[in-house]
């Protein structure tokens, strides 16, 4: 099928769906197949040509208004697009439309259900994007997190997600919620389409391809000191899953974080909120009263905090960071829940991001991966840790360990 043909079947399907899960924030149907005629009609123009792609509503759009899902920014149009974009269009990516967003990407939720259940969030902050790949509207769509809100979405909606290691791709063109742990992800529906577009976005040659693991993964099932926040099915499906794996070959053992983990983990809100004061600090002075209640007050959260305890809280994250790096075995991936269990039912929420915050604070590299259903009948999912090296060999092996440890759990 020629791009265009591609374009249109998504543009049925979002015809199908779209008025039941409000994915998108913004979609130019003429503006789409206008590409897609425009890359037919042309030699291959690189490694994405023809495939269509969603953007958050918190990545800057040049020929589409990006409003961050805020009354602040209705109608605001950016004059130049987010270099991941630049590069997306460069590798001839077809920009479908903006995926839905909570208020800045942070907590207040946008319209968006779940596709599995539209009495369900579909997660956030990247609702949309979720929703999106997981309705069948877009193959991929871009995300951020800066606590769960790539992963945990993914999970909730049934389809793969992606947070890189910190600094793997550029930010310029995000609206920053906290620049020391925002990170540009992606949700996809396979693999190959999430290792294509990273190495675009990455910059890396055109021609990387993920690396077949030589041997199975080595793999630690992690206890944390959230399992209690777990539903028990989900942790029955973890523990089921590190068996199935086990039973493929690879090489499994238990691991029980250090203390030292727990006592980093709350310092994540700390962080986040003093930067989030920082990067709203004009909003919060000139349009306080269109902001959230809960943007609002997590605001406030961030102002009491002293430079001092912003400093501190720094550089026992660092210190957490250095064990993470003597705590595993050689090569060697962390298995763990990417969210509590099912979506919660109800739309005012977007979950809890227990399971997402410390991964995100220590700057590593997280896939989720569809794990079957749970006792509610919605999806539920695994998340591989990996390191915090954002270099192409490391997303390489990263996604080539995903993809066996997907095969492996192929008939769950």
């Amino acid at each position: 099928m020629n791009s265009e043909g591609v374009v249109q079947s998504l543009l049925n399907r979002v015809d199908a769906c779209e008025s039941s899960v409000g994915a998108w924030a913004w979609l130019d149907r003429n503006l789409a197949l206008q590409r897609a005629r425009e890359l037919d009609a042309n030699p291959v123009r690189g490694i994405l040509h023809g495939l269509p792609i969603g953007i958050k509503d918190v990545i800057d759009t040049a020929d589409m208004p990006t409003e961050y899902n805020s009354p602040i920014y209705a109608g605001y149009r950016p004059t130049k697009d987010a270099e991941v974009v630049s590069r997306l269009r460069a590798a001839g990516a077809i920009v479908l439309g903006k995926t839905v967003t909570t208020e800045f990407a942070f907590m207040a939720p946008g319209r968006t259900r779940n596709p599995h259940n539209l009495a369900c969030t579909p997660g956030g902050s990247s609702s949309g994007s979720a929703a999106a790949v997981a309705a069948g509207m877009v193959p991929v769509a871009l995300t951020t997190q800066t606590g769960g809100s790539t992963i945990r979405p993914a999970a909730f909606c049934g389809v793969i997600g992606y947070k890189p290691a910190f600094n793997r791709y550029p930010t310029a063109g995000l609206k920053y919620l906290a620049p020391s742990l925002d990170t540009i992800g992606l949700h996809a529906q396979n693999l190959d389409d999430l290792a294509h577009v990273s190495a675009v976005l990455a910059g890396d040659e055109p021609t990387t391809m993920p690396l077949a693991p030589i041997m199975p993964p080595r793999l630690a099932l992690v206890r944390t000191h959230h399992d209690h926040l777990a539903e028990p099915h989900a942790m029955q499906r973890l523990e089921h899953v590190a068996e199935v794996l086990a039973a493929a070959g690879a090489q499994v053992r238990e691991l029980k974080l250090p203390a030292l983990f727990a006592d980093i983990d709350p310092l994540h809100r700390v962080i986040m909120s003093a930067e989030v004061a920082q990067s709203f600090n004009t909003e919060w002075l000139g349009e306080r009263n269109r902001l959230s209640p809960e943007l609002l007050d997590f605001i406030e959260q961030g102002r009491r905090h002293s430079v001092s305890a912003v400093a501190d809280a720094r550089v026992r994250v660092q210190s957490g960071k250095d064990l993470y790096q003597v705590m595993l075995l050689d090569r060697e991936l962390l298995l763990t829940l990417p969210a509590p269990g099912e979506a919660p039912v109800g739309l005012t929420s977007t979950g809890n991001a227990s399971f997402n915050r410390l991964w995100t604070l220590l700057g590593l590299a997280c896939i989720t991966l569809p794990a079957g259903r749970g006792v509610r009948g919605l999806p539920l999912g695994v998340q591989l840790v990996g390191g915090g090296r954002s270099d192409a060999r490391s997303e390489q092996t990263f996604i080539a360990n995903a993809r066996w440890c997907q095969a492996a759990l192929a008939s769950i």
